[in-house]
């Protein structure tokens, strides 16, 4: 990773630090105390290295942002990543923040099972700092890996507690495939699904203007 690791994840806490499901994996460090700012920004340094090293990990080069994707993997390797995991959740997190952390996952897990294809890449993470919203920063993070996953026919998906959030979503071509009520947080989230875009040919989008 070419920019300073802590900086990205630092900007994705300030850009999600009022996210119901991050707030409630953490409630046990206080919110607004420097023990949960600490544990949650090294949440986000073990969720991009763990894009870096088995998903696709897109960062701001000013270390404003990041998109963080967790792609298919076999079996073996997803209860590996899964083992991994809890070990440092448990240690990061405590007991009652890897609880919760399992109470939440499991049920998105079993909604998104309903609506979304097997293999499917899935947005995890994406946050900007919020200084540099609403200036594109979003879209440039996530353009790129929808446009691979169009050329390779991969549908995409993500899950959002941020309702303001599907707007954004929907423009870039997904569509909001369930919302349920989560029980761990008391918060309604939105399952959004993208279908691989077929690539249009220069004949499709006709002659080259000459003017």
């Amino acid at each position: 990773m070419p920019t300073d690791r802590r900086r990205v994840a630092t900007a994705l806490y300030r850009s999600l630090v009022d996210d119901p499901f991050y707030v409630t994996i953490v409630a046990g460090h206080g919110k607004g105390r420097p023990a949960f700012e600490a544990a949650l920004v090294h949440y986000f340094e073990y969720s991009m290295d763990e894009a870096a090293a088995s998903g696709k990990l897109v960062v701001d080069e000013a270390g404003l942002g990041a998109a963080v994707w967790l792609l298919p993997r076999d079996r073996a390797a997803r209860q590996r990543a899964k083992t991994e995991k809890a070990r440092f959740l448990s240690h990061a997190l405590g007991e009652s923040g890897l609880h919760a952390y399992r109470q939440i996952t499991e049920f998105m897990s079993r909604q998104s099972r309903q609506v979304v294809p097997s293999r499917v890449w899935y947005l995890s993470i994406l946050g900007i700092s919020p200084e540099a919203q609403g200036k594109g920063l979003g879209r440039q993070l996530i353009e790129p890996t929808l446009a691979e996953a169009d050329a390779g026919d991969m549908s995409c998906y993500l899950e959002t507690f941020g309702t303001r959030n599907v707007g954004f979503y929907e423009r870039l071509g997904f569509e909001q495939a369930a919302s349920h009520v989560e029980p761990t947080t008391g918060a309604r989230y939105a399952i959004m699904r993208r279908r691989p875009r077929p690539a249009v040919s220069s004949s499709a989008r006709g002659p080259a203007s000459t003017a």
